[in-house]
């Protein structure tokens, strides 16, 4: 599909006022996209486990005015900032939502988990906001196939946040063009196109909130420094080729080379950052306390226990349930004293 076939031409009929709501989960990468083009186009291709309980609640209300206006809560406090932001990206998916620009929108929205520390929040936040849009959409009159409307609602997220369209679909979600992976696009996500190992199904998501503050450098500000990076070029390469050999993985159910790639991936990830210019450090002493007590600790028993990270100090602990009582034992025992008041969230794919 092109962009233009996401441009609307159906005659909408405008409602006076209305309210939709939507929730849409967290994602946590496992191949990480960090580069892009304008307009958020990934410059590598990514994939993702989408999760269960980390989730993004929204409910917009609209109603008939003269020009667009945008009111964001986040819980009870007004989100001045992020309303701004939301009113921008209204104005830039037009063509694809003719009838965005005639209404003022009070969006209320709540996060399950921390907002701005690394655990995708704004996927989840724009995934929401692009679900209530098409529920506008087919409360105007226009008729969609359940197929249709996912594809469109994760191409108009990926316009607010990039990883946003990877919280559309559950399980395994891939974003990007990847010449082994088919139908795979830099539009939109699709869902993991190959059957997966049954212990992928089940993996276990504990997140250790270690920093639960706002992160100091933003994911956007952190893409931008990936242009003329000098080791964006074999960066974007080494993701296409850690996808082909993760695919197979996924396939064959082997937890040993899934756990090398993905923790690759994520201290790759920090390691563009640490190498940008100016630099910047989003893990803390925590976060690399946290990975030395657990590469100890694999060493030690063979434990099928991982570790991966966003773009923050918080760090996501991937384990299959079949180990789910080792794995939590020696998470509360060890690593909880390293997160913030003991903080963290249980959590796991969602097939």
């Amino acid at each position: 599909m092109t962009e233009r076939e996401f441009i609307s031409n159906h005659s909408y009929v405008d409602i006076e006022r209305g309210e939709v709501k939507a929730k849409c989960s967290s994602n946590i990468a496992l191949v990480k996209y960090w580069g892009k083009y304008t307009p958020q186009l990934p410059a590598n291709p990514s994939i993702s486990y989408t999760l269960t309980n980390s989730l993004t609640h929204t409910v917009l209300e609209f109603k008939k005015s003269d020009k667009l206006s945008v009111d964001v809560y986040l819980g009870d406090s007004k989100q001045d900032k992020f309303s701004q932001r939301i009113e921008k990206y209204f104005l830039s998916i037009k063509p694809y939502v003719p009838f965005i620009d005639r209404y003022h929108y009070t969006i209320h929205t709540q996060n399950s988990f921390p907002h701005s520390s690394g655990i995708a929040s704004s996927a989840s936040g724009f995934g929401a906001v692009a679900l209530c849009l098409l529920e506008m959409s087919e409360l105007f009159g226009e008729k969609l196939t359940n197929e249709q409307r996912r594809i469109k609602a994760s191409f108009l997220a990926r316009l607010g946040s990039g990883s946003a369209c990877r919280s559309l679909y559950k399980g395994l979600v891939v974003w990007g063009e990847h010449s082994e992976i088919p139908q795979s696009s830099d539009l939109y996500a699709i869902p993991f196109p190959f059957e997966v190992s049954t212990v992928f199904k089940e993996m276990q998501d504990t997140v250790l909130l270690i920093d639960e503050g706002r992160k100091e450098v933003s994911s956007t500000v952190g893409h931008r420094l990936m242009e003329g990076h000098f080791y964006a070029e074999a960066r974007f390469a080494e993701a296409r080729k850690n996808l082909s050999v993760l695919s197979k993985i996924l396939q064959t159910g082997d937890l040993e080379s899934f756990g090398r790639i993905v923790e690759h991936e994520a201290l790759a990830l920090h390691a563009m950052m640490m190498t940008s210019t100016p630099a910047f450090i989003l893990m803390k002493p925590t976060t690399l306390a946290v990975i030395d007590k657990l590469w100890k600790f694999r060493e030690e028993t063979h434990a099928h226990l991982y570790f991966t990270l966003d773009a923050g100090a918080n760090i996501h602990l991937l384990y299959p349930e079949r180990e789910k009582d080792t794995a939590f034992n020696f998470i509360k025992d060890e690593l909880l004293k390293y997160t913030k008041n003991g903080n963290f969230i249980l959590d796991k794919a969602l097939f």
